[in-house]
């Protein structure tokens, strides 16, 4: 039988997920939050990459009401945690996984006459009501009904006895940066919501993002819950978030390890395509991790790493399992030495963010994009 490692002493690249860093942040967020208000954990794409059975079972504890998904898949992981917890669908369902809503006891997101004739024929073969969320499209151009056909739409999930109105909510594509479409889009789920008079939004969830959707919180305004992700994990995404006062804490870091260390002359070039040229002697470390893990090529001679506390270029190209860095300035780096992608190293620190701009992305890809290759190292898992 083949053993494989387990310490990070082992690992030429992972992940660190700090855990209890993640149920600080919990605790915060819930805090600075309206008691009325009731907590969606969005947990997509594996948790946005940090591992979705490790997160949610760390967050079951700490008065998640409603968890998001994207699919099927992800809320057939989530199910086997916890057999009674609500979860949504955020994603369209297909056809052929019709079933799986009942099978699991799932609330799926609506936004078509088409959908609402499929989902009412699962209610009907199980005598159980669907739970649907019904997306509102303010202004995303994505998923939802049109905000002007809303009240129609709302209006037939009402009548039906098959189906079962759990939420309504919609999507804000531009929160950090256009606020005045935010508003627009703002007051078209509002119009929206008002005219579907079947519905008393005080008894299902009336919900957005974590950003536009609070600033209309607290007093008249009919969102009663907020849909939080990234926050979760440390990360601001949306400078203008009434949360951006909360302080969380980053729960995610990425490392790698030197390969080997050499001195090259002047006037050699690095790596593939040759895009970088030595001025002058110069000593590199070759490091144990590409794009193959989640180094993305657009940071070719423009990253930066740390090593020994200290922040080393990255040279040439980024390729598939290596990445090369100039350590001509930090005396003592050797095979095996630790190195810091995202994270941080002594006083030294990089952040999420600014890897993510490195790359011209954000740091929802930068997240998803650390391949299945690099194992995470689940931090203090029992306790704060």
């Amino acid at each position: 039988m083949i053993s494989h490692p387990t310490s990070t002493s082992l690992h030429r690249c992972w992940a660190e997920i700090d855990l209890a860093a993640l149920e600080r942040n919990l605790r915060l967020i819930h805090a600075s939050l309206p008691s009325h208000i009731r907590y969606v954990a969005v947990v997509k794409a594996d948790a946005y990459g940090h591992g979705l059975h490790q997160v949610a079972a760390r967050m079951m504890h700490s008065g998640t009401d409603l968890f998001a998904v994207a699919n099927v898949s992800e809320a057939a992981t989530l199910r086997e945690l916890g057999p009674d917890w609500p979860i949504l669908l955020l994603s369209p369902v297909l056809p052929e996984e019709d079933r799986f809503i009942a099978e699991l006891d799932l609330a799926a997101t609506l936004s078509t006459d088409e959908e609402v004739d499929r989902f009412s024929q699962i209610g009907q073969k199980t005598g159980r009501p669907v739970a649907v969320h019904l997306k509102i499209d303010t202004g995303m151009g994505r998923l939802g009904v049109w905000h002007e056909q809303a009240p129609a739409l709302c209006a037939k999930i009402a009548a039906n006895p098959n189906l079962r109105l759990a939420g309504i909510y919609t999507h804000f594509a531009s929160p950090d940066d256009d606020l005045k479409f935010t508003e627009e889009q703002r007051r078209r789920f509002l119009t929206a919501l008002a005219h579907c008079s079947q519905v008393d939004p005080r008894k299902i969830y009336v919900h957005a993002d974590n950003s536009a959707g609070l600033e209309t919180m607290p007093g008249a305004s009919p969102f009663n819950a907020v849909r939080v992700g990234l926050l979760q994990f440390g990360i601001l995404p949306h400078p203008n978030s009434l949360l951006s006062e909360v302080h969380t804490e980053p729960v995610f870091s990425f490392r790698t390890r030197v390969g080997i260390v050499k001195e090259l002359p002047a006037g050699t070039t690095i790596s593939y395509g040759r895009t970088h040229t030595l001025k002058q002697p110069t000593r590199i470390a070759v490091l144990c991790a590409g794009y193959g893990d989640g180094i993305p090529r657009a940071v070719s001679n423009r990253a930066q790493v740390l090593i020994h506390g200290k922040r080393c270029p990255v040279l040439g190209r980024v390729t598939m399992d290596q990445t090369i860095v100039d350590v001509s300035q930090i005396p003592g780096v050797k095979s095996g030495d630790e190195v810091v992608l995202v994270g941080t190293q002594g006083n030294a620190k990089i952040s999420i963010t600014e890897f993510s701009n490195w790359a011209d992305t954000i740091p929802w890809e930068t997240l998803c994009s650390v391949t299945k290759r690099v194992p995470r190292i689940y931090r203090t898992p029992l306790g704060i």
